[in-house]
């Protein structure tokens, strides 16, 4: 679920990468539902799905090692312990970070060539929570999950 609530952010930040700004004319705006392309798009939601079995895959393993190093040595002080636990964490922050940036990669490509095609000075995600585009608005949601099939 961690990766899911980065995957939101990070398509609210590719979205603001999208934004070009035109100094003259009107600007031609284009909004995607990012939790349905994150839903809906199956590159998006198998590197999702990957990124969770794999983060909680790597918890559990750094639980073991844990408990396998407490057990080798018993009088493990409680700073060794810390530090075991901290290089944990960073290992799941780095697969973490790793898959969060495979995701953005691949939306961007998306969002690129749709806003390309469609010719749109600027891609927003307007959640049903937060609505940024209410109206004059371009919504290319179903062309940035046929990108991505």
């Amino acid at each position: 679920m961690k990766l899911r609530k980065r995957t939101t952010v990070l398509i609210a930040a590719a979205f603001a990468s999208m934004m070009l700004m035109s100094g003259c004319g009107q600007a031609k705006i284009g909004y995607i539902d990012g939790d349905r392309v994150t839903k809906e798009a199956p590159q998006i939601s198998s590197l999702v799905d990957e990124g969770n079995q794999k983060i909680q895959e790597a918890q559990q393993q750094a639980e073991q090692d844990l408990q396998q190093k407490l057990k080798e040595n018993p009088d493990m002080s409680q700073e060794d312990a810390q530090k075991l636990q901290q290089e944990s964490q960073r290992k799941l922050q780095a697969l973490n970070q790793s898959y969060a940036l495979q995701l953005r990669q691949k939306l961007d490509v998306a969002l690129g060539a749709v806003a390309k095609k469609q010719k749109l000075d600027a891609v927003v995600n307007n959640s049903q929570e937060q609505p940024i585009a209410i109206s004059g608005a371009v919504d290319v949601t179903d062309d940035v999950i046929a990108q991505l099939q």
